[in-house]
This record gives structure tokens, C-alpha cells and sequence, in this order.
């Protein structure tokens, strides 16, 4: 490999971008090999990239479109709960109201079903409405498989019924392209859970002599 060839290499691991390489064949001819940087190809092998369907009857894809390179506020939920759902979903709604113009512009905040078989874009708009939920909060459904997938990359168990899903009772906070990843109860206060998201953000508020619960995927 000449001297090129080796400054290419190092600069596209700096860079950390798919980076052409030249190389030399034993002909003389060049080739070009792309390099992919590993903290990029770490992010995404740490969630599925399935398809899904928002409250509004779009169809997105949960890393590409959702996680990569955002600030997220992440739970799960079905419609058909009489328990925490409602009560989570309410106090979400103050979430975004006091977050005010972030949400949809640095923040993105997303309901997943776990009982999309019920819960179709309908139901869930249906859902969303009676919370006057705006812009920048999706409610998102999907195939029984892709969302026991998403379900199993937050440490969930997606054998489990819907009632007994044990994020029912968690807030996934994150910023994916620091692989800062975080979790706080659903019954938190609106403050609390806006409080947990500073804590991670890079010129955030820092915890002082506060719990917090930090979830490793």
C-alpha cells in the first residue's frame, strides 16, 4: 500500500465516514474499499431498523427515521390499558407542554404500541387526539414481529402479554449519537422526567446527590 493509500485510511477513521480508499492491485490497477467507521456500525446494530406506522398513517423506520442522531423520549403502551397507560400518556402530554417549541425540533417523543394487532394507525390517532398531542410525539405501531424486536432491544421480554411488559412502566430517554441512554419511572413528575433528560444532555444540568437510573442496552 503506497503513502497515499495508508493517509486515506487513517483520515477515514478520524472522520469516522464510509471513506473510499484507494488501493493497488497486483496488476497496478486501483480499486476502491470502502471503510466504515465502528462506533457508526456499533450505533446502528443496537436497535432495529424496522418498518413502522405513526399515528398519521406514515410509515418510517425506527433507526433511520426515529433514533439515529436525535435527542428521544421513548414508552410503550397500548390503548386498551386502563392503568398506567392513561396516566403515563397524561403526564407525557405536560412533558411536551413544558418543553414547548424542543419537541419536534431537538426532542422527538415516541408511544410504541405492544399490542399492534389492536392498535392501528386509527386507534391510535383516535388515542393521541384525546390527549391533544402536537406535532413532534408520534404514536407508532408495526407487525407483532418488528415490535417484539424493538421491544427485546430496550431489555423487554416480547413473549410477555401486553399488560405484564415491563416498560409499561419505564421512560427511555436518549441521545443516540452519544449513546447516552437512560430510564426513569413513568409515575415521575413532568419536572422529574424533564430533569432525567438534562442530566444526559451534553450542557445539562448535572444530577447532585439525586439517583438516577442509568440503562445500558
Amino acid at each position: 500500500m503506497n503513502r497515499r493509500a495508508v493517509l486515506g485510511t487513517l483520515i477515514g477513521a478520524t472522520l469516522g465516514s464510509a471513506t473510499l480508499v484507494p488501493l493497488r492491485s497486483p496488476s497496478g490497477s486501483t480499486t476502491e474499499k470502502p471503510v466504515k467507521h465502528p462506533a457508526a456500525d456499533r450505533r446502528r446494530s443496537r436497535f432495529p431498523n424496522v418498518p413502522l406506522r405513526t399515528h398519521e398513517n406514515q410509515e418510517v423506520r425506527f433507526y433511520d427515521d426515529l433514533i439515529k442522531d436525535k435527542t428521544v423520549l421513548i414508552n410503550f403502551m397500548y390503548t386498551e390499558c386502563q392503568g398506567a397507560c392513561p396516566l403515563t400518556t397524561a403526564n407525557l402530554a405536560q412533558v411536551q407542554q413544558a418543553l414547548g417549541e424542543r419537541v419536534g425540533r431537538d426532542i422527538f417523543m415516541y408511544s410504541i404500541s405492544v399490542d399492534p394487532e389492536r392498535d392501528t394507525p386509527e386507534e391510535l390517532s383516535k388515542y393521541a387526539k384525546g390527549f391533544e398531542v402536537k406535532p413532534g410525539w408520534l404514536f407508532l405501531t408495526g407487525t407483532q414481529a418488528d415490535i417484539a424486536q424493538i421491544r427485546a432491544g430496550f431489555g423487554d421480554n416480547p413473549l410477555l402479554e401486553a399488560g405484564q411488559s415491563n416498560h409499561l412502566s419505564m421512560i427511555r430517554l436518549g441521545i443516540e449519537p452519544l449513546e447516552r441512554w437512560a430510564g426513569c419511572p413513568t409515575w415521575s413528575t413532568p419536572q422529574t422526567i424533564i430533569r432525567y433528560l438534562s442530566w444526559i444532555e451534553p450542557k445539562g444540568q448535572r444530577p447532585d446527590g439525586t439517583n438516577m437510573r442509568i440503562v445500558r442496552n
